[in-house]
């Protein structure tokens, strides 16, 4: 895959999943009006939270990091790709449908495990029902995640980059018709998680048919490539029980603040959207090219990959990250106050959305920089990377918690993402020349630091000489609206100007992907 048919694959996946981020800011914006920042929204966040938890752990993280490398490099040796899906697809399933059952059962130690503060009130009861509804979810979005792998790793993007609305139509299907019907709302969005599982399930299952694959029914049996798989996830699996960790330290914090759950985790939401973007569309398209390049020994393709993939997430992430710590107010005063989430929440709120702005070029960069790694089926140094950035959360959370309440949990993890970063990059020294950057690159870095400091002075004018609007329920839509498009005219114009970003390869790369 050439640099330019690279950033073509960015710009799909991006695209696609810009979509349903937009989705599920809808959905977030509906549970903020329906729900708010009170006890039955605290305890919905911690039981969809459960399964999305072990979706990382499973799905998104240790196994796939693992499998998306051996089934290209197998699929481009043409040695047998889908008898090794195959084995691995009903093996996870037999897994997960033993773990999933083991959850349900311990789900109020699972509760109590995220949320010790809720013990005593009436979160504790709701969110482990709730739980126990939301659960299976874990099994049918590993399968999904599994499938979605083999389209990756086939270079085929569109799907499994589509496919992820579904959760979010789901949610705000079932809150629509909750407000319909007069159903419960927390309880109809616990049943919509489950649901939402099984339509992305189908739907991969059915592009991954369409490419020729069958996979079916097998008995689960642990084959020597198994046995590999295995060995090489185990760390990826430990890195992903301590980013888990740093989870359940930041829920812990919050669940001893009435409100906090909620105000971190619509903070979380609005974050993860340029996060969702631009990292998750990079970690899905380096990855396989890296292993691709890796077995042809072609370590200029890899440092051409490597540099495209760090420059076009810089290229997006750092005004995005000026913009999330400038503008923070106004963003969740126009997005979430409304209905039951009134202006102390949005206060709150735009606190820790300003301290994960800080971290998001950090969460952003561990996607560029982790496929170098696990590329190489190297998924020991991650884990390693990762304990230590743990113990770094814990120290911090803990030290600050009693100065600055529950915002410790979102500094904690913003510092704790950085150290990350630093260890992963460091680590990168030991690969030789195919994990350099090149000219280009150190050329266009700082020009991209420039335009978005540029953009953030503009970002700061407008929104205290806008200061008015902005503190009226009506007009503050409108005010910052024209603030954001200040923000991009100004960053994308200064941008070109100066050389940060070549016009004509945006183009030429944008005709490509609609091809």
């Amino acid at each position: 895959m050439k640099p330019m048919r690279l950033i073509s694959g960015f710009l799909t996946v991006g695209f696609w999943t810009l979509i349903s981020r937009i989705a599920g800011l809808v959905r977030d914006i509906l549970m903020a009006r329906f729900l708010g920042d009170g006890p039955v929204a605290e305890a919905f966040i911690v039981a969809q939270s459960l399964p999305n938890m072990f979706r990382r752990f499973f799905a998104e993280g240790a196994f796939n990091f693992a499998f998306v490398p051996m089934f290209a490099k197998k699929s481009e040796a043409k040695e047998d790709a889908e008898g090794f899906a195959r084995d691995a697809y009903w093996g996870m399933a037999a897994l997960l449908t033993v773990f999933s059952l083991l959850a349900i059962i311990a789900m109020p130690v699972l509760v109590l495990a995220m949320a010790s503060g809720f013990v005593g009130d009436e979160r504790f009861d709701l969110a482990v029902t709730m739980g126990r509804i939301a659960f299976p979810y874990i099994l049918f979005i590993s399968l999904t995640a599994l499938l979605s792998g083999m389209l990756n790793a086939m270079g085929r993007f569109v799907v499994t980059s589509a496919v992820t609305v579904l959760l979010s139509l789901s949610l705000i299907a079932g809150m629509l018709l909750a407000d319909r019907f007069g159903w419960d709302m927390a309880y109809t969005q616990a049943w919509a998680v489950s649901i939402s599982g099984v339509l992305q399930l189908l739907v991969t299952w059915i592009a991954v048919r369409r490419l020729g694959f069958r996979l079916p029914f097998r008995m689960p049996r642990l084959t020597p490539e198994l046995r590999r798989l295995a060995v090489i996830a185990a760390p990826a699996v430990l890195a992903g029980g301590v980013v888990q960790i740093n989870l359940i330290v930041g829920r812990q914090v919050a669940s001893a603040t009435d409100g906090a759950m909620a105000w971190l985790y619509n903070a979380d939401r609005l974050y993860q959207l340029p996060l969702g973007v631009v990292g998750i569309a990079i970690g899905i398209v380096l990855l396989p090219e890296l292993s691709r390049r890796l077995r042809a020994a072609d370590d200029q393709g890899s440092r051409d990959a490597y540099n495209r993939g760090t420059e076009f997430a810089l290229l997006l992430t750092l005004p995005a990250a000026v913009a999330l710590v400038v503008i923070a107010w106004p963003i969740i005063t126009v997005v979430y106050e409304r209905g039951a989430f009134g202006p102390q929440a949005a206060i709150y709120t735009a606190q820790a959305l300003a301290v994960y702005g800080i971290g998001l070029p950090a969460f952003v960069l561990q996607k560029v920089l982790q496929p170098l790694y696990y590329a190489r089926e190297d998924t020991r140094s991650p884990f390693r990377f990762a304990v230590w950035s743990m113990v770094v959360n814990l120290v911090i959370a803990l030290a600050l918690m009693p100065f600055v309440g529950f915002l410790a949990a979102a500094i904690a993890t913003t510092a704790s993402a950085w150290v990350m970063v630093w260890q992963l990059w460091r680590g990168t020294r030991a690969m030789g020349a195919a994990a350099r950057f090149d000219a280009r690159f150190v050329q266009r870095v700082p020009r991209i630091v420039v335009a978005s400091a540029l953009m953030g002075v503009v970002l700061w004018g407008l929104s205290t000489w806008l200061a008015p609007q902005l503190a009226t329920p009506g007009p503050r839509t409108a005010a910052l609206g024209v603030i954001v498009l200040a923000g991009i005219v100004t960053y994308f114009g200064s941008a070109a100007a100066i050389g940060a970003m070549s016009m004509a390869e945006l183009k030429a790369s944008l005709r490509r992907g609609r091809k």
